[in-house]
């Protein structure tokens, strides 16, 4: 170095580029304010407690300058170690940063909310795309604003002002330049497909003769109600009269007959007795044979006995016959009583009426001549020769013609009666009729029994 050159001044480093050197204890680090200088202010310190401002680089100084705020550790002031009262500031360094990778042509990407969900186009699905653009003319208040967004024929809502908490930007899909797809009106159209004229017309008439078509059941046990209901009557009523109360009632009433022969009443009840539990028992011909009176004599003649055995027989098939149909009676009134509003009572009005028909007519025919009615009575079941006795024979004893007289008047009378009350009670009155029609009704039903 010659002395005509003139001395460089020595290299002074850039403060831009000047490294950041962590302050020693009992050393002031570079750049720091000399000791008699005044400290600098730390927020939230003590008034007396100076405050050391660690140099960083330009380029972090750049990114924490806008961020920092009073009273917070990224303002650029921190309190020193050991400060009373106050928790010492983490050194912060550019590693902690967050750094963002910028695009090649400058332009940050806009950051859309997580609950965002891509745009499907608008003719992949209509029905999505309107459901769309109504959620999000839902979400957009009042108080956001609508700007073009990155996205093609979309626009995004976003916040009026940077101060107002309208959240994140909610899409609102507007579609652009769409072509027009065609829409079926009805996904169910071939349902509504209406078939030929003349198959409606036959389906129409098929329902109508299927409501109108009654069941052949409940018509059958309403005919059976009507046609054994006299007769399980009738056998009703001559079991009563083959008992020995009966019996009692006859020997013991004013004005029967006595026994011109030497029957007493007493003798009249025990061998009457015998007569009448013969006809109910399963006992043969020897119940009545065997039997003798104080003479020793048989009290019965042979053929006596045989008649017995042939009543025996018509009763015991009267009463067989009389207990079948009573079990069909309560089979079918069952039925009825389930499946028929009202069959129950028409079935019986009917057999009633059938009842007194045929009572009324039989009553008059008994009434008009007695012997005779009760001879075509006993021809038309037993043979001839088999049921005619002589006045001392012990059948026309114990039974006078007074005693089937009365037995007549009891069994018409009591069929009467009961047929009558039947009558009465099924008897198809406006309120049981307007039940039955109720019933009828769909949807309804009514127990007018």
């Amino acid at each position: 170095m010659t002395e005509n050159q003139p001395q460089k001044a020595p290299a002074v480093p850039a403060a831009d580029s000047t490294p950041a050197t962590p302050a020693k204890p009992g050393v002031a680090p570079s750049g720091a304010a000399p000791s008699g200088a005044a400290p600098a202010a730390y927020p939230g310190a003590g008034s007396g407690t100076p405050a050391a401002e660690p140099a960083v680089s330009a380029d972090s100084a750049a990114s924490t300058g806008a961020e920092g705020a009073p009273g917070t550790a990224g303002s650029g002031a921190a309190a020193p170690a050991g400060a009373p009262g106050q928790r010492p500031a983490p050194a912060q360094s550019s590693a902690s940063r967050i750094k963002i990778d910028m695009p090649a042509d400058g332009i940050p990407e806009p950051m859309r909310p997580a609950t965002r969900m891509p745009k499907l186009p608008a003719d992949s699905d209509p029905e999505s795309a309107d459901s769309a653009q109504a959620g999000a003319a839902r979400a957009s208040g009042p108080g956001a604003a609508t700007a073009p967004s990155a996205t093609q024929g979309t626009y995004a809502t976003a916040p009026a002002s940077a101060g107002n908490n309208a959240g994140p930007a909610k899409a609102e899909a507007v579609d652009a330049g769409t072509e027009d797809v065609y829409v079926e009106q009805s996904p169910t159209s071939m349902l509504q497909v209406r078939p030929p004229q003349e198959e409606v017309d036959r389906r129409l008439a098929a329902r109508q003769q299927a409501a109108n078509t009654k069941p052949v059941l409940p018509r059958v046990f309403q005919v059976l109600l009507a046609v054994f209901y006299p007769v399980v009557l009738l056998v009703l009523a001559i079991r009563l009269v083959t008992t020995n109360a009966f019996l009692w009632i006859e020997y013991h009433r004013p004005g029967f007959p006595v026994d011109s022969f030497g029957f007493s009443t007493d003798d009249r009840l025990t061998y009457g007795s015998y007569t009448v539990d013969y006809l109910l028992n399963f006992a043969g011909r020897r119940y009545l044979g065997d039997l003798v009176n104080p003479q020793g004599t048989p009290l019965f003649l042979e053929r006596e006995v045989a008649h017995m055995a042939d009543v025996k027989s018509l009763i015991d098939f009267a009463f067989l016959l009389g207990l079948v149909l009573a079990i069909v009676m309560v089979i079918g009134i069952i039925y009825l009583s389930r499946r028929s509003t009202g069959g129950v009572r028409r079935g019986l009005f009917a057999g009633s009426i059938v009842t007194l028909v045929l009572i009324i007519g039989l009553g008059v025919l008994a009434f008009m001549g007695w012997e005779t009615f009760f001879t075509d009575f006993h021809r038309i079941f037993f043979a001839n020769g088999t049921w005619t006795f002589y006045t001392d024979d012990t059948l026309i004893r114990l039974f006078p013609s007074q005693f089937w007289s009365d037995a007549g008047i009891f069994i018409g009378a009591f069929v009467l009666v009961v047929s009558s009350l039947t009558l009465a009670f099924t008897w198809p009155t406006k309120d049981r009729r307007q039940a039955v029609v109720r019933a009828k009704r769909p949807g309804r039903r009514a127990a007018a029994q």
